[in-house]
């Protein structure tokens, strides 16, 4: 999908109360099922909170409440992300420092 259409699509999408935006999720989600080249891959994370919230819009749970728990589940996954990051980071800072430690200086040749 070009840019321009996908900027044009959000940009009308963001007009629209949470309701219909699930309407057209779920016209979406059955052009993807007909029509799609590929399924569209989500992160692990991503995947549990569209479970989720398939889950609670399966089950009649009003909008505003599955709009708020769905903002509560997003910050939940950024500080996850965040944690995963400041431990990939650290995990890294290790590694450099025992490839350090393994660099031993030879002395120079003496004459």
């Amino acid at each position: 999908m070009n840019e321009i259409l996908r900027e044009r699509l959000l940009r009308k999408l963001e007009t629209l109360p949470d309701d219909k935006a699930y309407l057209v999720l779920d016209y979406v989600e059955f052009l993807e099922s007909k029509y799609a080249e590929r399924p569209a891959g989500a992160a692990p994370f991503q995947r549990v909170a569209e479970t989720l919230e398939d889950t609670l819009r399966a089950g009649r749970v009003p909008v505003n409440i599955i709009k708020g728990t769905m903002d509560a589940v997003g910050k939940a996954g950024k500080l996850l992300e965040r944690v995963a990051a400041a431990g990939k980071a650290a995990v890294e800072e290790a590694q450099k420092k025992n490839e350090d430690k393994g660099k031993v200086e030879e002395p120079p040749p003496s004459q």
